[in-house]
């Protein structure tokens, strides 16, 4: 475990953005029994194992000596997990305060307000995909959020960053049972794009570039997204060549 740092720290303005964004993806504030202050964990699977490791580089100020470790699979993949643990600080701890209640993560736009455009992009490579036809709707997924919630970061999308998402039951199965989550779909390609354009020149690693790929089936309308993603972005030409390509080999349609 990380020891308990009490002397005071600020955070860098990127830390937190960066933790703002993952605390409502993969990541979470904990005050853990017997430890006065807060810390922050986030794990990802093996194939995310690029972007965890640029989470621990961008979270250095707050790492301890082995704050990156490898967790084997557990029961719901068969891939290992990496995950980052920071160390235990009063910055984290008024952060804890102020994003959670009863140690849980609570959506209120006192806090969504100090978001920033990193915070959204670190949110979707956690949590967001691209569905539908070519990929060309998006969908956050919500399911640990109650549709209230839900709601807040709906309106929040809507009002800050002007980007219309709506609410939507998703129905699954869940130990024989079926349960009902609510997820934030973005069901308008215009949408998604002026989203995609706030969050562009903030995707870190290349191999989430995937999530900004839309695919058409009309050249010109392909080549001009992928110029979009050039412009916006800090990738290579040919690095989101080789992103596009390959996923438009996993789309049968667009082969």
């Amino acid at each position: 475990m990380q020891r308990d740092v009490k002397k005071y720290v600020p955070l860098s303005n990127r830390a937190r953005s960066i933790i703002l964004g993952t605390i409502l993806g993969d990541g979470s504030l904990k005050i853990q029994t017997k430890y006065a202050n807060a810390n922050i964990q986030i794990r990802h699977s093996e194939k995310q194992k690029e972007y965890l490791l640029w989470k621990a580089q961008e979270l250095s100020e707050i790492a301890g000596e082995k704050s990156v470790c490898v967790q084997k699979a557990d029961g719901h993949s068969k891939l290992r997990k990496w995950r980052f643990s920071s160390r235990r600080m009063v910055a984290l701890t008024e952060l804890h305060h102020l994003t959670y209640k009863h140690n849980k993560l609570r959506i209120r736009r006192t806090w969504l307000n100090q978001m920033t455009p990193l915070s959204l992009a670190v949110w979707w490579c956690d949590d967001g995909s691209l569905i539908g036809y070519g990929g060309r709707k998006g969908v956050f997924c919500t399911d640990g959020f109650d549709k209230a919630s839900v709601k807040i970061l709906a309106r929040y999308l809507g009002v800050v960053w002007n980007v219309r998402a709506i609410v939507a039951p998703v129905g699954r199965k869940r130990d024989g049972k079926q349960e009902q989550y609510w997820r934030l779909w973005i069901r308008s390609q215009e949408e998604l794009k002026k989203f995609l354009r706030t969050i562009l020149p903030y995707i870190p690693v290349q191999s989430m570039l995937q999530k900004t790929i839309l695919l058409y089936k009309d050249s010109q309308l392909q080549q001009r997204w992928i110029s979009e993603v050039i412009q916006l972005g800090h990738f290579s030409h040919s690095a989101v060549i080789a992103e596009y390509e390959k996923k438009r080999a996993r789309w049968n349609c667009y082969r």
